[in-house]
């Protein structure tokens, strides 16, 4: 199941109500910089985030937000008197997430890391918002079941990712079958010259030093591995009216042109630009009109040199991994990636080595079955029990630091 030609908004007077889901993570800081330079366009309806009160409070206060929440319940006392004498309510639980998700909202970001942004995410959806996805395992765990949603929903999505944004703004949804391909770029991460002796020795704090990107901890071990780039795949595959075999990567460190869409005809476009997530914000924000954002401009100039290179499968196993489990379908996604999130925390917390994530991802694939998944309950459920797998691997097959 995939994308159609994405429906346009009614046209609305300003300001537009928006929420911003894990509002106090990278992409979320970078939301909330983009609303508050543009004074009188946007009322906050609801700002999320897990536990980071102070600063959550002060976007709240800041940008007179009706509603703050934390999605972890001890903090919510912090919360309650960090807004106190505000007016701005304070809630705090996943099901208070859930329910500010939920709240009326012309626009809505989703941008909460992992499977715990699936239910908040839907929540959106089904009032029928504008989605500005942030979230890879919406559409990786869940992708027939959200995208069955925003159908039955009349709600938009709108890709957030660099690359699926560079796709989306040069994409031609009228005749997808003139589009011989889309090609995904990658950075190749910290590692891209690395060979795979010298990755085994690699620490946490080397996996998540990006040269071009700044991200959270999670999505920077992604890079590192390329599995980020799987995920992607999988995502672009939703999102994008083509074929698994239409689909493919190239390695292109500069991170300036951020994905790229070939057509029958021979000509490939692109979209470019430096590598500061406000611009694909902005232009989620912004959509259908252009905003303007303090991105830098490019100067291709200054850069010069450009380079391209495929993709290297057997130093990133992650990557041949990912599009198999695109190719068997069902459950298998998901399985994927509640395997990786498990082996990206235990890398993270040094109980495994990080050529050992890619390893017990696949191990836990060959382990679980790999079922259609009809609703929210089944994704759910299926990301649980292979979650259970996945850490009885690190546990019992004690992979080590090569």
């Amino acid at each position: 199941m995939v994308m159609t030609t994405p429906a346009v908004p009614k046209a609305k007077t300003a300001p537009r109500r928006v929420s911003v889901l894990g509002s106090t993570g990278s992409v979320g800081c970078n939301t909330i910089d983009l609303i508050r330079r543009h004074e009188g366009s946007f009322v906050v309806e609801a700002l999320t985030a897990k536990s980071n009160v102070k600063l959550l409070s002060e976007q709240a206060k800041a940008l007179k937000a009706r509603i703050a929440v934390v999605s972890d319940e001890t903090f919510y006392e912090d919360l309650k008197d960090a807004l106190a004498g505000t007016g701005i309510e304070a809630a705090a639980g996943n099901q208070a997430v859930t329910d500010a998700a939920a709240r009326p909202a012309d626009w809505v970001m989703a941008s909460i890391v992992g499977v715990a942004g699936l239910k908040p995410t839907l929540a959106a959806v089904k009032q029928g918002a504008v989605v500005a996805l942030a979230n890879k395992e919406c559409l990786v765990s869940a992708g027939d079941v959200m995208l069955s949603e925003i159908r039955r929903n009349g709600a938009t999505l709108l890709p957030v990712d660099s690359e699926h944004s560079a796709i989306f703004q040069v994409f031609n949804f009228d005749e997808p079958e003139k589009v011989r391909r889309i090609i995904l770029t990658a950075s190749g991460g910290p590692f891209c010259t690395k060979t795979s002796k010298e990755m085994a020795k690699m620490s946490p704090a080397e996996a998540v030093s990006h040269p071009n990107w700044d991200m959270g901890a999670k999505i920077s071990v992604d890079s590192a591995t390329m599995m980020n780039k799987g995920l992607e795949l999988i995502e672009a595959y939703h999102l994008f009216p083509v074929t698994e075999g239409q689909i493919e990567i190239l390695v292109h460190p500069q991170s300036v042109i951020h994905s790229m869409v070939d057509y029958v005809d021979g000509s490939v476009l692109a979209q470019l630009g430096t590598p500061d997530m406000r611009t694909p914000i902005a232009y989620a924000l912004g959509w259908p009109s252009r905003m303007e954002a303090p991105a830098p401009s490019l100067k291709l100039e200054d850069i010069a040199t450009l380079t391209f290179e495929p993709p290297d499968f057997e130093r990133f196993p992650a990557l041949k991994i990912a599009r198999q489990a695109l190719k068997i379908g069902g459950g298998a996604p998901t399985i994927l990636n509640a395997a990786n999130e498990v082996a990206v925390q235990c890398f993270l917390t040094e109980q495994i080595g990080f050529l050992d994530i890619a390893r017990v991802v696949e191990e836990t694939l060959e382990r679980c079955p790999a079922g259609q998944l009809r609703n929210l309950s089944e994704v759910i459920e299926t990301d649980k029990e292979s979650r259970k797998v996945a850490e009885d691997i690190v546990t019992n097959y004690r992979f080590g630091k090569n």
